[in-house]
């Protein structure tokens, strides 16, 4: 067997990696070529397969090769079938960038208490709402997932925390967020990413919010429910989860200024300008795929119950 092309982690990630997600680092090697194999023997199924981006799923599914394989799957069905949504092809796409360049997304430099999980703001109101759609906001997301999973084992060992800032947002920021649209990125946050969301925090949260949260709630699974937490102005009770010093300077902390962040993703993204058109050599043709095909539009259609994605 070839030696591992993957990231070393300092010796305190490597310690919760073995304690927290199962990895026994004298089997990572053999994991990652049964997955591997796996993945040559799908017909319907093209994906990466280098160490770095199998290894990724691996932990994220804490070393259980079954759901590595149906998160893998997950992963490249729904892109092909939804890349308006979930396709990272271009990062030249100005809607993109427009994105990116407003500060909506932003991955915070230090993660908290130096091991812990990475940090995430979503600033969802720093565009106006007809000035980009939720499909825009959701195929950027997409592309920073991607380097997140190949970059960030802090991200990918520790987990991730969410800030949603939504003090700028309108009714009409609010109104893209529809039962489909809900649906989709509940199924592919759930089962289709590698990435250990630990937990979500709502902030500065206008009147009448609870209404309309508590309308969309039951569009999530019982765990990102759980993880959830709504705070108002009084941020006394979010910063016992996530220090004020975590945030960015405009914010009341140290943790990067909202334009180096910005700077910095820019960066990433043209570093990775090449990779992302190689995305497009990658997906699945339901055609070939063994067995019953998936039902999209049941299972993502605004009426129907919430039901996961099976596949064979």
């Amino acid at each position: 067997m070839s030696q591992l092309n993957i990231r070393a982690i300092n010796a305190d990630l490597q310690k919760l990696a073995n304690e927290e997600l199962n990895e026994m680092p004298e089997r990572v090697a053999a994991d990652i070529e049964a997955l591997r194999t796996w993945i040559q023997q799908q017909p319907h199924l093209r994906a990466r397969d280098d160490d770095q981006f199998l290894l990724s799923f691996l932990r994220g599914c804490k070393f259980s090769l079954e759901k590595a394989k149906g998160k893998i799957d997950k992963y490249y069905t729904l892109r092909t079938k939804y890349p308006d949504f979930f396709g990272a092809y271009d990062v030249n796409d100005p809607k993109i960038r427009a994105v990116f360049n407003a500060g909506i997304i932003l991955l915070l430099p230090k993660p908290l208490h130096e091991q812990g999980p990475r940090i995430i703001l979503i600033r969802q109101g720093a565009l106006p709402a007809d000035e980009y759609t939720i499909e825009h906001f959701i195929r950027a997301a997409s592309h920073l997932q991607e380097i997140i999973i190949r970059n960030d084992d802090h991200a990918i060992i520790s987990g991730m925390i969410s800030i949603i800032d939504i003090e700028n947002c309108t009714p009409g920021h609010v109104m893209q967020m529809t039962p489909s649209v809900m649906k989709k990125m509940s199924i592919h946050a759930e089962e289709a990413v590698p990435l250990r969301p630990k937990q979500q925090h709502f902030i500065h949260i206008p009147s009448g919010f609870e209404t309309v949260f508590n309308a969309i709630r039951p569009l999530m699974t019982k765990k990102q429910q759980n993880r959830i937490s709504v705070h108002a102005e009084n941020l006394d009770r979010f910063y016992e989860h996530v220090p004020r010093s975590y945030l960015p300077v405009e914010y009341g902390g140290d943790n990067g200024t909202i334009a180096e962040i910005i700077s910095y993703t820019n960066k990433q993204l043209d570093e990775y300008r090449d990779y992302f058109k190689e995305n497009k050599n990658y997906g699945t043709d339901e055609s070939l795929r063994s067995g019953k095909p998936i039902d999209f539009e049941s299972l993502f259609g605004v009426e129907g119950s919430f039901r996961k994605l099976e596949v064979d």
